[in-house]
């Protein structure tokens, strides 16, 4: 039986934490900038984790 293949796309956009939990950046704070409130960009900054709820999958697509 081959290896599982690691879904590149979703690799790039997520990393592991040190307990295992998955990390992610934040979406809408690419461009059309200028109508958000600098609170808003500023917490966008910050990264995110991914739902429990998604977890599992999420660590299938990336090995």
């Amino acid at each position: 039986m081959p290896k599982m293949k690691t879904r590149r796309s979703a690799a790039k956009r997520v990393k592991k934490t040190g307990t295992g939990k998955l990390k992610r950046n934040k979406a809408f704070a690419s461009h059309i900038l200028t109508k958000k409130s600098q609170k808003r960009k500023r917490g966008l900054r910050t990264a995110g984790l991914i739902s429990v709820a998604d977890e599992k999958r999420m660590n299938k697509m990336i090995g």
